[in-house]
């Protein structure tokens, strides 16, 4: 499908998935790579207009804007870390302890565009050939495979990805 067929004027184009795009990339790897795609897309579409105390508000309690931020590439961090048949560093460990620690909305921004460049980068390296390799997860070594492991790194994403757009939207609305 053509971007012709699949929008109109005024639609928005259409999601990464459906573009035709990375076709030279196997099909586990390409759902991963649109799924961060549509996760910046979303961000930028919803957090661009925000100022920084909209992006560090917490509407009715919820994490701010800039937790999801954060918490999605530290994430990806952590289980492709995982995927390369690593463990955690110290580093890596603390981060994940201050996720949720004020900082500025710059650096939030700064650090998702970048943690989802890098991961990008490090899921092209993982080779095929691995995805039903397996792989520990965490201090317990809960069980899965390489490909597993892939395609919850979209899943997360895209979770977060939806909990910062509907925060995006209270914090607009209030």
């Amino acid at each position: 499908m053509s971007m012709s067929e699949s929008t109109t004027p005024n639609s928005p184009p259409a999601e990464p998935w459906l573009r035709g795009t990375l076709t030279d990339i196997d099909p586990v790897r390409r759902a991963v790579l649109h799924a961060l795609e549509l996760s910046a897309e979303d961000a930028a579409r919803w957090t661009g207009p925000l100022s920084d105390a909209q992006l560090l508000a917490r509407p009715s309690g919820l994490p701010p804007i800039a937790f999801h931020l954060r918490h999605i590439v530290r994430s990806l961090d952590r289980l492709l870390t995982y995927a390369e048949g690593n463990q955690l560093t110290p580093d890596q460990l603390f981060a994940l302890k201050t996720e949720l620690a004020e900082g500025s909305a710059a650096e939030a921004r700064a650090e998702f565009r970048t943690g989802l460049a890098r991961a990008a980068d490090r899921i092209r390296a993982i080779s095929p050939d691995r995805f039903a390799d397996p792989c520990g997860i965490g201090r317990k070594q809960f069980p899965t495979t390489v490909a597993g492991l892939l395609v919850h790194c979209a899943d997360h994403t895209q979770r977060h990805t939806g909990q910062l757009v509907t925060t995006a939207k209270l914090v607009t609305a209030s």
